[in-house]
């Protein structure tokens, strides 16, 4: 088994691909107007409308709702990284900090509250866990 993607499930797909254009420098690869993927060499972040949750059972999730899970990006430089997005942040939950577990990390909220996290691994053991 192989994991593939993450996909968030919004009101506003244009928005919130723009955004994760914006923080990957990626561009979407777009299936139709109701679905867009970020594709990464590890993973894909999906974006998909919230009018596509009948097609998988009504109800099924919940646009702008999570409040547990983190979406993570390896960076090379998460200082950088908060300079280039700053202005482009609603809100920063925690500014680039050394984390006890030996990475540099920024968290922030996407347009729809999604919680995200750049880091970049400065501990050697943090560093040798990711193979740099």
């Amino acid at each position: 088994m192989n994991f593939m993607s993450t996909r968030i499930i919004t009101t506003d797909v244009n928005r919130l691909v723009a955004f994760y254009e914006l923080v990957t420098g990626i561009p979407a690869v777009w299936g139709n107007e109701l679905f867009a993927e970020i594709p990464t060499p590890v993973g894909t972040l999906a974006i998909g409308s919230d009018k596509t949750v009948p097609l998988f059972g009504a109800g099924s999730a919940e646009p702008a709702a999570n409040r547990s899970a983190i979406l993570e990006f390896l960076v090379d430089d998460v200082d950088a990284e908060y300079r280039r997005l700053g202005e482009h942040l609603d809100t920063v939950v925690t500014e680039p900090t050394t984390m006890p577990w030996g990475n540099r990390a920024l968290l922030f909220r996407d347009p729809d509250g999604n919680l995200v996290n750049l880091f970049t691994p400065v501990s050697e053991q943090a560093r040798a866990k990711f193979g740099l």
